[in-house]
């Protein structure tokens, strides 16, 4: 199956979320179906890996948005668990800091991406700024734009130029060698509340779940469609948004795995060619060392 292309959104067509499943298991009926897959595609994506670091060329950042308790942080611990951590580092943003907030929204993406031969994970990311505050556009205020001093002026215009800064961004960082494979993590509703009860009714789960994630389930229907028009007014042909079905954790790994692995293959990775020279050098030491006793 090609996961990539049943959960690309590349931004042709019009684009609905309505229309994207929360659950979709494909030809596979149960996780033991499944298991098998994600080993091979997890030992899979720790060579290619290997290869990344070696070759110091391309950049990997994934970025991950979802609601709350869609399995963002399970997925990543577990499809990301053949990696290296030396080649890896995982960034989660959360409410900006007073620092942050002097500077443009793009400040603390910058600062926190990945080195050439590296993988970049976003929990959660720039599209915050067309996300949270876009159900919550007061939040927009303590950023200190000029012009922008009340809710009022926060109109349409807004959010496109914001939607316009987002593309021309991972278009920059494109042509400057970083692969950016966006997921979002589509749960449904009432997925959402068996899971919320989950967190309640076990104890070491307890805390997961706080009063504020209930405020925020009650504006479901606000960051529906604000996931909609970010999806669709950032997913390009080079930088496009996988919608993955999440009702499923161990599906939505399956989906996730076999993605990451499908946009890395195309970067013709391999291990550097070692110099003529080098390899001479490489021959003496070698000698060296056998005739040490």
């Amino acid at each position: 199956m090609d996961f990539a292309k049943r959960y690309q959104y590349d931004g042709a067509g019009k684009f609905s979320l309505k229309d994207c499943p929360t659950c979709d298991l494909s030809e596979f009926h149960k996780k033991s179906e499944a298991a098998g897959d994600i080993a091979r595609n997890i030992k899979k994506l720790s060579v290619m890996q290997d290869m990344l670091y070696a070759q110091t060329k391309h950049a990997i950042l994934i970025v991950f948005q979802a609601l709350d308790a869609a399995g963002k942080d399970s997925t990543i611990k577990h499809v990301m668990s053949g990696i290296n951590p030396q080649g890896c580092h995982v960034v989660s943003f959360k409410t900006p800091s007073a620092e942050e907030l002097d500077h443009d929204y793009m400040w603390r993406i910058n600062k926190n991406l990945p080195a050439r031969g590296h993988i970049g994970i976003f929990n959660r990311s720039h599209y915050e700024e067309v996300l949270i505050t876009r159900v919550h556009p007061e939040f927009v205020l303590a950023e200190k734009i000029p012009g922008i001093d009340s809710v009022n002026v926060i109109g349409k215009d807004f959010w496109e130029d914001r939607f316009e800064d987002i593309r021309n961004y991972e278009k920059y960082l494109s042509r400057n060698g970083f692969t950016i494979i966006k997921f979002f993590l589509h749960v449904s509703k009432d997925e959402q509340k068996k899971r919320f009860l989950k967190r309640i009714n076990m104890k070491e789960k307890n805390w997961k779940l706080s009063a504020s994630d209930m405020k925020e389930r009650a504006l479901w229907d606000e960051y529906q469609q604000a996931f909609e028009d970010a999806i669709a007014h950032t997913s390009t042909e080079k930088n496009p948004w996988y919608i993955v079905p999440a009702d499923k954790k161990w599906f939505m790994r399956l989906a996730v795995s076999e993605i990451i692995n499908e946009r890395m293959e195309k970067l013709d990775l391999h291990y550097p060619t070692v110099p003529y020279e080098q390899v001479q050098e490489l021959e003496q030491i070698k000698g060296k060392l056998l005739d040490e006793k």
